[in-house]
């Protein structure tokens, strides 16, 4: 192992990765794949590989002098104790604590007298922390419940079943279910959804057919009725059951935009699932129904969102009736109390609004601050509700709210020792390549010289209609706290503008995204936020493909890329797992030449050219990543490190036994995020921390 100095004035000696000779032909264009082999997840190459490649990072980040400081504080920041807002449930109330460095958080009740006690703790579901509890759902009297789930961070779960009173397991655990909520139907069972356990690896082989089941407790999983998929083959199917077990809500979906709904009346047995919307071409959601009314949030003839009724008596769209109708703002509807709440965003900001069973406008709900509040869901019964608001520098706060008054009080208070005052958010309109205007928040701390000597992370997603709203992070608290600026777009291709915005971003309109992202850069830049020198670019999973994207187009732009579980092969990326339902965003390399030629034009992994200096990468990925596959991440490393040019360090962090993110361990996220802040600031040139001056 050769030393590395400050600037990599020696680059790392990276493993040998072998090149084989499989070639794909698409329209006539033959295409190699030199690191086809790396997509074996069960190989003994491939494993061994991992291990080199990790040594070889490990190695180099150990020798940077400041990560066991970054390491200390933010340790030290991300100790306090956090709760989430209660629910009740039957008899009780539920909460999630965490002392602070708690690997996984644990789930607390409380009985009418107050007493307290530990319902699941998902730290004694493993040793390692590696095992993380998911969806739970109680039956509707609270005397049962069932829970998944997630070993190594894997989107295959099991489900176990317990007597919620006692805590007592009552019921055989079921497995292999995935992509899949639980709902109960009185105490007779539950619903949940899941598909065939494939032939080959259960982490990368695809799924293709979604199934909708019933499970009757003191049954065999294998007797499960199949109540829808069986016969239609979709990818993702999800049901449940109305809060008053009237109706079961059956939506079905081949990709990650558009849904099928289907609605069965449950008070007569006999009656048959009736086709409420059977095309994919709007997004539908039902939120409640009053009797025979049924509420549906959907985009149809509404980008925005609105929210309509119908019965099942006349349920085809035409007989829709506007209830909250669409605006300028993009709609997203939560029920509780009684009541709906509208929220809705300006410019990627929250504003609420309450709304009646009639329609009617009750009040519009004074927040905080300007930043993000979710929440303000509950059962009908509940008139008092809970909603949590947070920004860039305000931690996440929980309020009380009383649906019947519209009053809000603190309910708990963070617990962060973030001294906030001392921080601002700006948001700042910039324009992109085409001359679209794009919005961005930049967070620093007050007082910062904007003299381009500022390190700066750049975030960003712009996919899947998914909206970036104003989030507090531990993790971007001590990079500002440092000195760093910490900069969010909101590109196209997301969902803060609605569903032209979102479309504005996929298949052969995907290039708007990295043109905003780049654009986002420059004004950095421009403006004297920072420099070349001290701007990295981060996103993961859709981000990871911006951050590869961009990084293979403007090298010349950025000092650092930190793409993470990325979709980097985007000619395969319809290989593995469910990746074929992310069509609707990318398109796939079958559909037709002309995507073809554009997917491969931009495919990360096929746009890593020898003779070019790269920007100081490092590539994150969990090996039990089943959504997007480990293989992109290990094909575009070894793309770089086989055709980088000069002495930028380009190296791949893999976790062992973690997934796309979801349940990683406190341990796990903290130590990922020191070695993302101290590569990032190493490779700026940093000598010591805070760096600010």
């Amino acid at each position: 192992m050769t030393t590395i100095s400050a600037l990599g004035q020696n680059a790392p000696k990276y493993p040998q990765t072998q090149k084989g000779t499989v070639n794909d032909t698409y329209f006539g264009t033959s295409v190699a794949d030199p690191y086809r082999w790396l997509e074996d997840d069960q190989s003994a190459e491939t494993a061994a590989w991992v291990k080199a490649e990790n040594e070889v990072t490990f190695n180099y980040l150990k020798q940077i002098p400041f990560r066991e400081a970054i390491k200390n504080r933010l340790e030290q920041l991300w100790n306090y104790e956090k709760e989430s807002a209660p629910r009740q449930e039957g008899d009780f109330i539920y909460y999630y604590k965490n002392d602070g460095l708690q690997n996984q958080s644990v789930m607390w009740r409380k009985d009418k007298k107050g007493k307290e006690e530990i319902f699941l703790d998902a730290n004694t579901f493993s040793k390692d922390g590696t095992t993380s509890l998911g969806d739970i759902s109680f039956s509707k009297d609270g005397s049962l419940a069932a829970y998944s789930i997630s070993e190594g961070g894997s989107d295959w779960r099991k489900v176990i079943i317990i007597n919620a009173i006692t805590k007592e397991k009552i019921d055989q655990t079921l497995l292999d279910v995935k992509f899949s909520g639980l709902s109960w139907l009185g105490n007779k069972g539950f619903y949940y959804s899941s598909y065939e356990k494939p032939v080959g690896s259960e982490l990368s082989a695809k799924t293709d057919q979604h199934k909708l089941f019933f499970h009757v407790l003191g049954t065999q999983q294998k007797t499960d009725q199949v109540i829808f998929g069986d016969k239609q083959k979709r990818r993702y199917v999800g049901g449940y059951v109305t809060e008053d077990d009237r109706y079961l809500i059956i939506s079905a979906a081949n990709s990650t935009y558009g849904n099928e709904l289907y609605i069965q009346d449950l008070i007569n047995k006999n009656n048959s699932l009736v086709t409420v919307v059977g095309n994919f071409d709007s997004a539908n959601n039902i939120i409640d129904n009053n009797g025979e009314t049924l509420f549906v949030e959907t985009d149809l003839g509404a980008p925005n969102k609105r929210i309509a009724t119908f019965t099942l008596k006349n349920p085809t769209v035409e007989n829709w009736k506007d209830f909250i109708p669409e605006t300028e703002n993009v709609l997203e509807i939560s029920t509780g109390g009684g009541y709906f709440f509208a929220h809705y965003m300006k410019d990627a900001v929250s504003f609420v609004e309450q709304y009646d069973v009639k329609g009617a406008k009750v009040r519009t709900l004074e927040l905080p601050d300007l930043g993000t509040a979710s929440g303000f869901s509950g059962k009908k019964k509940e008139k008092t509700l809970y909603y949590n608001f947070d920004n860039y520098t305000t931690p996440s706060t929980i309020y009380q709210f009383e649906a019947e008054t519209g009053k809000s009080i603190v309910y708990r208070k963070s617990k962060a020792k973030f001294q906030s005052d001392l921080y601002e958010t700006h948001q700042v309109f910039y324009t992109s390549k085409d001359g679209t205007k794009v919005p961005m928040m930049i967070t620093y701390k007050k007082g910062l010289k904007l003299d381009g000597n500022n390190p700066t992370m750049l975030y960003g997603y712009g996919g899947f209609s998914i909206s970036l709203t104003p989030s507090f992070s531990i993790a971007n608290a001590v990079w500002m706290e440092n000195g760093g600026i910490f900069a969010v777009p909101n590109l196209r291709g997301g969902g803060e503008y609605g569903k032209k915005w979102h479309d504005a971003g996929t298949k052969q309109q995907k290039q708007n995204v990295f043109d905003d992202f780049i654009a986002a850069g420059e004004y950095l830049i421009a403006n004297k936020y920072t420099s070349k020198k001290y701007l990295a670019i981060r996103g993961g999973s859709n981000g990871g493909l911006l951050v590869g994207a961009v990084m293979t187009q403007r090298p010349d732009l950025m000092q650092v890329a930190l793409p993470a579980v990325g979709v980097l092969d985007m000619l395969r990326y319809n290989a593995f797992t469910a990746g074929a339902g992310w069509s609707y965003d990318y398109g796939t390399a079958q559909d037709s030449k002309e995507m073809f030629d554009y997917l491969k034009a931009y495919s990360p992994v096929h746009n890593v050219k020898s003779g070019v200096t790269y920007p100081a990468t490092m590539v994150t990925t969990g090996d039990h990543d089943d959504r997007v596959v480990p293989a992109h991440s290990f094909k575009f490393a070894a793309e770089l490190q086989s055709k980088q040019t000069g002495d930028n360090p380009t190296l791949i962090r893999i976790d062992v036994k973690a997934g796309h993110g979801a349940g990683k361990s406190v341990k796990a996220t903290i130590e990922e995020n020191v070695d993302i802040q101290a590569f990032t600031l190493y490779n700026m040139g940093i000598k010591s921390i805070p760096f600010n001056k």
